[in-house]
C-alpha cells in the first residue's frame, strides 16, 4: 500500500544554509533497507523532476563512499535520498571536492533540491 509522500513524511530540520526544499524524514517502518530503489546505506539522486521516478535512481547517481563527490550537467529539482545509517550525514557543497558546503542533511532523510548551484556531495562519516 502506497500512501502519498505528503502524508507519509514529517518534516525535520536540516543544518546549514535554509534549502530550498523542506528535508523530510522516511517511514520508520521503512528504516533499515532499500527505499525506492536506493540502497540501504547509500545516498541516492533521483532524475530532474521526476520525483521517486517509480524508485529508480539516476544513472550514476548512487552515492556509497565516504567523501566529497562531484556532480556534474545537474540542473533543475531533484529529490536526493540520504539512506546511509549510524548517524551518518551527507552535505551539499557549492565548490567542487566538497568545498565551500551549503548545508548537511541527516540519515534517512530526503530533500526536493534545485541542483543548480551544487557542485559537489560529501558523504560524511558518523560524527563528522
Amino acid at each position: 500500500m502506497r500512501m502519498s509522500m505528503r502524508s507519509a513524511f514529517a518534516t525535520v530540520a536540516v543544518t546549514g544554509t535554509v534549502l530550498a526544499g523542506a528535508a523530510v524524514v522516511a517511514p520508520a517502518a521503512h528504516a533499515g533497507g532499500t527505499y525506492e530503489g536506493c540502497p540501504y546505506g547509500a545516498v541516492c539522486i533521483y532524475p530532474q523532476n521526476a520525483g521517486w521516478n517509480g524508485g529508480h535512481p539516476e544513472a550514476g547517481g548512487v552515492y556509497w563512499s565516504y567523501g566529497a563527490h562531484n556532480l556534474s550537467n545537474q540542473y533543475g529539482n531533484h529529490y536526493v535520498f540520504n539512506n546511509q545509517y549510524g548517524g551518518a550525514r551527507m552535505a551539499f557543497n557549492y565548490g567542487y571536492n566538497g568545498t565551500h558546503r551549503r548545508s548537511t542533511m541527516n540519515a534517512y532523510t530526503y530533500v526536493d533540491l534545485d541542483l543548480y548551484p551544487i557542485n559537489s556531495i560529501t558523504l560524511l562519516r558518523p560524527g563528522q
